[in-house]
């Protein structure tokens, strides 16, 4: 039971850390920060943040 929460707690953050890619913190910092506090605290900061800024590519 408890490896089905764990488990649980770790694939929900890797969507939460998808989800965050192209946001502020970016895939690692979302990633990190649902599975140190809660997947649904995680997914709360995605929705609240900023997507990055485009970038241009110089030549």
């Amino acid at each position: 039971m408890l490896i089905a929460i764990i488990t649980s707690n770790i694939i929900l953050s890797l969507l939460i850390g998808l989800l965050g890619k192209n946001r502020k913190f970016g895939f690692w910092g979302y990633f990190f920060g649902s599975l140190v506090l809660t997947p649904l605290i995680g997914l709360l900061l995605v929705l609240a943040s900023d997507r990055r800024p485009i970038e241009e590519k110089k030549i």
